[in-house]
């Protein structure tokens, strides 16, 4: 078997398949994108009218696309200041339970599996405002009921809310398996020395894991910028267009508004975008993050 690998012509046929799908699933579609980006086409006749830089230009130009972009942004801040402390916390939490373990991961687990849908029609039912659980529970101590999904100022809280429940189990699978993953030889001669549930915490697994964390941290923005569905599902983009993201933004002018050369180039936007961002986080944060050997 080694002897075959060695030769290029059959370590090129075993290359061909994923180097087919690769191209055409995602060199050609981006080059496609950047080009339809540079017209006029509604995506259904046969006029393709080259217009330059101008979708750019309007995009840029419009203040409905930065709002959108600044949601974005909130996904981000979100993931990474309240969700990630959450998800580390929660490990570290079910790394130290005795008995059943296997209960707890599966649980925290079963949102990731279930369909964006399912979960954005859930929670709508939670945050109704006549019979949700949670105006139930704040009536309760005579708080009026709170318009979650229709009110501009807390339907961007309450989508938040809602799609970092559905990750956050995906993610504490992740992280917990690298907790679980350190030499209990290291816990043990921190306990013989004294120190504390939460220094050892500290002190020692959270270090061990901060590469594991990184990578959370680069799904959660990389997931951030192409959050799509669940707005989609609970909000549509409102109440006027204050939970609008990129993507829906996108989608609402290439299919719905069919100015698929627009659409185009709002998609090539959120490329851009996406691949700053995710870099920057590369060359300045992660890489500090050296692999751990034990």
């Amino acid at each position: 078997m080694n002897k075959a690998l060695k030769n290029p012509l059959i370590f090129t046929l075993f290359v061909l398949p994923a180097l087919f799908l690769f191209l055409m699933f995602f060199v050609y579609p981006i080059f496609s994108s950047i080009y339809y980006s540079l017209t006029s086409w509604n995506g259904v006749s046969d006029t393709v009218k080259y217009t330059g830089l101008t979708n750019f230009k309007k995009a840029l130009g419009d203040e409905r696309f930065w709002v959108s972009a600044k949601n974005n942004g909130w996904f981000i801040i979100f993931s990474c200041f309240v969700q990630v402390p959450l998800i580390v916390l929660f490990s570290l939490l079910i790394a130290n339970v005795k008995k059943l373990k296997g209960l707890y991961k599966t649980a925290v687990f079963m949102p990731a599996i279930m369909s964006t849908a399912v979960i954005g029609i859930l929670w709508g039912f939670i945050y109704e405002p006549n019979i949700g659980l949670i105006n139930k529970i704040i009536g309760l101590f005579g708080v009026d009921p709170i318009y979650w999904l229709s009110d501009e100022r807390v339907a961007m809280l309450s989508i938040l809310i809602t799609n970092a429940w559905q990750w956050t189990g995906f993610y504490i699978v992740m992280v917990l398996a690298a907790i679980l993953s350190i030499p209990g030889e290291l816990d043990e001669a921190a306990k013989i020395d004294g120190a504390t549930g939460v220094q050892r915490a500290l002190r020692i697994t959270l270090p061990l894991i901060m590469p594991i964390i990184s990578v959370v941290i680069m799904l959660s923005i990389a997931g951030a910028m192409k959050a799509a569905d669940i707005v989609i599902v609970m909000t549509k983009g409102g109440p006027a267009g204050s939970t609008e993201v990129m993507a829906t933004y996108m989608i609402k002018y290439a299919i719905t508004n069919f100015k698929y050369g627009y659409g185009n180039a709002i998609a090539v936007l959120i490329f851009m975008f996406t691949l700053v961002v995710t870099a920057f986080y590369q060359l300045v944060i992660a890489r500090r993050n050296e692999r751990i050997e034990y």
